[in-house]
């Protein structure tokens, strides 16, 4: 076989031709799963997707547990098979989501919280189901589809899903219906991998929407009301990881760098600093070097004062990219219901417990003339305090 790589060089087409003569002559090979992968690669590089999903199956077939490569032989044959390849992808789907529900909590990383463990697992679980939605969708089974996309909506709400059930809602002939899931769709659609394109769905539910009511009137009002309910539910759910506990140091909030938990329990007797902020705030971007630096004023005194950048945004995705493009120091969190807890409706917003666990001092908005020195102050003041 080596000999095979070493004469076709870096001609991937010629490494395609003699890894094939290879395997015409030693068909039972040992080395078939590392030749059948050079393949595939090959394969794409060449734009032979056809002979990309043959070799993709033909690895399944050595190894049905491989995750990834039931996961490529599904692309692969969605997007160039026949009714036949959508069929066998409907059997890898099974197969990749029968595996993710076999996961547990035992089976990952010393790094990774259980919670983020969960969330990651929903996230597969409905992603596999929304593919195996649009197979059936494919082979003409709207009933197994509409299945899939509504489970997979139960698991995770996703445009994509969304959108899906919008669509076979049109072909059912259901306008009022199409709408709604149209309107789920714009209202979760943020521009991830994955999701629904917000300028196509906006046409989608045009149509639908002037199929039920004759013109567009009301749907601007209609896709408001949508939007601000899916916002309160994602909200609520966010709100719900502390729900009903009322002090500040009961809370347990997520580190946004790696989903750990974080419990605010662990900052008794310190007096904590927080920037409540999101991503669309344009303030929150000015006001953040100004905590930074009033930050890096008491970066000696760890042992007394804290601070925490504490995030609020509803679309959680948002975050990370935001958080390595402006690359804070002070830690990140998400708020987990904390902003609930200290009514903060506006941003930025900058609170400070004592080493009791009381707000000491909050400020809404900022000036940014003399901002620094204010809040120096406020905090020398909150440390002289007692526990």
């Amino acid at each position: 076989m080596q000999k095979a790589i070493d004469q076709a060089g870096n001609d991937r087409a010629a490494m395609v031709r003699n890894l094939r003569e290879f395997l015409k002559k030693y068909p039972e090979s040992s080395q078939r799963p590392q030749i059948y992968r050079a393949l595939v690669e090959s394969s794409l590089q060449l734009r032979d997707f056809s002979l990309a999903t043959e070799y993709a199956e033909r690895m399944v077939a050595l190894n049905p547990n491989d995750l990834s490569i039931n996961v490529l032989s599904v692309q692969l044959l969605e997007r160039y098979g026949d009714a036949a390849g959508w069929r066998r992808a409907v059997n890898y789907c099974t197969r990749v989501l029968e595996i993710v529900q076999r996961e547990s909590a035992s089976d990952k990383s010393p790094r990774q919280s259980s919670e983020q463990f969960e969330k990651d697992k929903q996230r597969d679980e409905s992603a596999i189901l929304v593919v195996r939605g649009r197979l059936y969708q494919k082979l003409k089974e709207p009933k197994k589809a509409q299945e899939d996309f509504q489970a997979s909506y139960q698991i995770l709400p996703s445009s994509s899903a969304a959108e899906h059930l919008g669509e076979l809602a049109e072909m059912r002939q259901d306008p009022a219906t199409a709408v709604h899931e149209y309107a789920l769709a714009f209202a979760l659609a943020d521009g991830s991998p994955g999701s629904a394109s917000r300028p196509e769905v906006r046409k989608k539910i045009g149509n639908a929407w002037r199929l039920a009511h004759g013109s567009e009137d009301g749907l601007g009002d209609y896709l408001l009301r949508v939007y601000d309910e899916t916002a309160a539910a994602s909200a609520a759910a966010k709100t719900a990881r502390n729900k009903g506990l009322k002090e500040p140091s009961q809370f347990v909030l997520r580190k946004v760098a790696d989903g750990s938990e974080f419990p605010l329990a662990d900052t008794k007797g310190k007096v904590v600093v927080m920037n409540f902020w999101a991503t669309w705030c344009g303030p929150c971007r000015e006001w953040e070097p100004h905590f930074e630096r009033v930050a890096s004023q008491f970066a000696d005194r760890e042992k007394d004062v804290l601070f925490f950048e504490v995030n609020c945004d509803e679309d959680e995705t948002l975050v990370g990219p935001y958080v390595a493009e402006e690359k804070p120091k002070s830690p990140v969190l998400f708020a987990d219901g904390l902003d609930a807890l200290l009514q903060v409706n506006s941003f930025p917003t900058t609170v400070i417990l004592d080493r009791a666990g009381k707000i000491a001092y909050r400020a809404e908005g900022f000036d940014p003339d003399g901002v620094d020195q204010t809040l120096a102050q406020a905090i020398e003041r909150a440390m002289s305090s007692k526990p």
